[in-house]
């Protein structure tokens, strides 16, 4: 049965004005529509909402002939890039905003969480904005009466019941307005990117519930999420947007690839660090800086059977370290981290201001795709520990092929490190010039 059917959805904006932006449009647009009863002269204007450039309109579709239908039970993922509509149709859907043209029609109670501290009075506490939220979704007293305990428990949020919303921090308004949202046992739940202001522990509570919500009762589930692991493992179906249109629907996993897959950043062999490039936290010190980092294959696309290579220029800024490591990081272009190396002791080549260290990664086990590195230079405590000096974003993009083109051999997925912490040992080879 159809939860959810999107039937001609466009929604029309005029840039840094509202509404038409003129007292003569919005005459203009009344005497054509309603005494001429002609079509709306502004839905023939018009760009795509392509944020990266300028255009010569005022007007932007932010979405434009969206049609499709979500079936009840299932939980379908959002995706694409900033700017592509996902949130606009969502408000939509939660009637937050109107559409230009078209219309939606939803079978059952809508419960919306489009972003932090939607639908949230500051000044009323905790307890009071759970039964005003639950009214609003059309719950009666004894309902929410029987879900309260459960909500606050999923919350976490207990002590702070009574106080006013207005002092709760962004990731206890977050937590509090999921756990309503969940447990008010709406027909259809809309989540918009609001997992990624919670801590990792509120993030797992709030998948594993979505996915209780959609398999053992039946609810539909809207979820848009930038972090693509979260829609492969929560989401069956897809949707990938972009510039407010649709560009696939289907499976979860084919929507991520066709994203991925459009997404992927250009090979990169050389990075000159700039001040953007490194991660600054408490624990980092000044005493070291990687000034350069390079990939020394002959060419970025390199075989699964092929090693890999890598130079970093240091910076030794004054440290009086007699030794130091490095840890050599491998992300996917989901974000994820697959692959994790790290250094033995290395001394600390003595009377230089910059030295560069060498990497050899003899075999790296990554499958057929498109990686990142990011680089830790730092030492190990008493813990094991890693303390850093410093730390880099995403550096030197390159991508693996299978070293026999003509067979093509395929590995198998569960063999796939998530997180392989290599001391030493025949895996990496290191030494500093």
């Amino acid at each position: 049965m159809t939860a959810i059917e999107f039937d001609n959805i466009s929604k029309q904006y005029r840039l840094g004005l509202i509404s038409t932006g003129t007292l003569s449009h919005d005459l203009n647009r009344l005497w054509q529509t309603k005494v001429l009863h002609r079509e709306d002269p502004y839905l023939k204007v018009g760009e795509a909402n392509d944020r990266s450039s300028a255009g010569s309109s005022d007007y932007v579709w932010a979405l434009r002939d969206i049609d499709f239908k979500v079936e009840e039970g299932d939980v379908i993922g959002i995706i694409g890039r900033n700017g592509a509509g996902k949130s606009t149709l969502l408000k939509i859907l939660s009637r937050v905003t109107s559409p230009t043209t078209g219309v939606i029609r939803a079978r059952g109670r809508i419960a919306s969480l489009l972003e932090v501290g939607t639908g949230f009075h500051p000044e009323m506490t905790g307890r009071e904005n759970i039964y005003m939220n639950g009214c609003i979704m059309g719950m009666r007293k004894a309902e929410i009466d029987r879900k309260l305990d459960e909500i606050v428990d999923f919350s976490g949020c207990e002590r702070y019941l009574d106080t006013p919303v207005k002092r709760y921090s962004s990731g206890m308004t977050v937590r509090l307005g999921f756990a309503i949202a969940a447990h008010l046992e709406p027909e259809i739940l809309v989540v918009d990117e609001v997992l990624a202001v919670g801590d990792a522990e509120f993030q797992k509570k709030a998948v594993g519930k979505m996915q209780d919500v959609a398999n053992t009762k039946g609810r539909t589930v809207l979820f848009v999420s930038h972090n693509m692991g979260a829609v492969r493992n929560l989401c069956k179906s897809g949707v990938l947007m972009n510039q407010g249109r649709i560009e696939f629907a289907g499976t979860a996993e084919d929507a991520v690839a066709t994203y991925l897959s459009a997404e992927k950043t250009e090979l990169c062999r050389k990075c000159v660090l700039t001040r953007k490039d490194h991660i600054r936290r408490a624990d980092i010190s000044r005493e070291f800086e990687i000034l350069e980092a390079a990939l020394c294959n002959d060419s970025p696309v390199i075989a699964t059977d092929e090693p890999i290579e890598i130079e970093l220029l240091v910076k030794n800024n004054g440290s009086s370290r007699r030794e130091f490591q490095c840890t050599a990081s491998v992300f996917d272009s989901a974000d994820e981290r697959v692959l994790e190396y790290s250094t033995s002791l290395i001394p600390v080549p003595q009377g230089k201001d910059t030295f560069r260290l060498k990497l050899k990664l003899l075999r790296h086990d990554l499958f057929k795709g498109f990686y990142k590195f990011r680089f830790v230079v730092g030492i190990r405590d008493y813990t094991t520990k890693i303390v850093c000096y410093d730390a880099t974003n995403d550096l030197l993009a390159f991508e693996v092929r299978y070293a026999d083109f003509a067979t093509k051999r395929e590995f198998v997925e569960c063999g796939r490190w998530t997180s392989a912490i290599i001391h030493g040992g025949d895996l990496v080879e290191c030494h500093c010039e």
